[in-house]
């Protein structure tokens, strides 16, 4: 890989929403999601429960309409993997809620370790409810290798 200005890249790309998606959310999916994960308190699991609410982990599970924006530059080689998702939730996702989600790149950085030099770039999913209220947001990495 040519030498890469992570900073320009940073600068140039960093916090521009890239795509808007929503999902409507479903009772029967929540619960669904939450036995999957192995869940068993009712308020995940049980849609007559008065706090029945979306599993912490369910917005994980969301992706955007594109992995990078239209113009974004090859980093790295090959299409990379997945370096994991951190999840933050503000509020409670409920049945009948319509989400929307905006998403762009949060972050854009490299490691040197002992298989040699990595770029990461972190984007970042903001969810908002129906009335706008931001509900969750889900970080996830693209791991791309060097050349060295």
């Amino acid at each position: 890989m040519a030498n890469v200005d992570l900073q320009a890249v940073r600068d140039e790309w960093v916090g521009k929403v890239y795509d808007t998606t929503e999902f409507p959310i479903d009772a029967q999916h929540l619960v669904d999601w939450a036995v999957a994960c192995g869940e068993t308190e009712s308020r995940f699991t049980e849609p007559d429960d008065a706090d029945f609410q979306a599993h912490p982990g369910y917005v994980s599970h969301f992706t955007a309409g594109r992995w990078t924006p239209k113009g974004f530059p090859e980093l790295g080689n090959g299409r990379g993997v997945d370096g994991g998702k951190a999840v933050e939730i503000f509020g409670p996702i409920r049945p009948g809620d319509v989400l929307t989600a905006s998403t762009e790149i949060a972050d854009v950085y490299d490691k040197t370790g002992r298989s040699g030099t990595m770029i990461f770039v972190v984007n970042r999913m903001t969810f908002r409810n129906q009335h706008g209220d931001k509900v969750a947001t889900v970080d996830w990495r693209q791991i791309r290798a060097t050349d060295g």
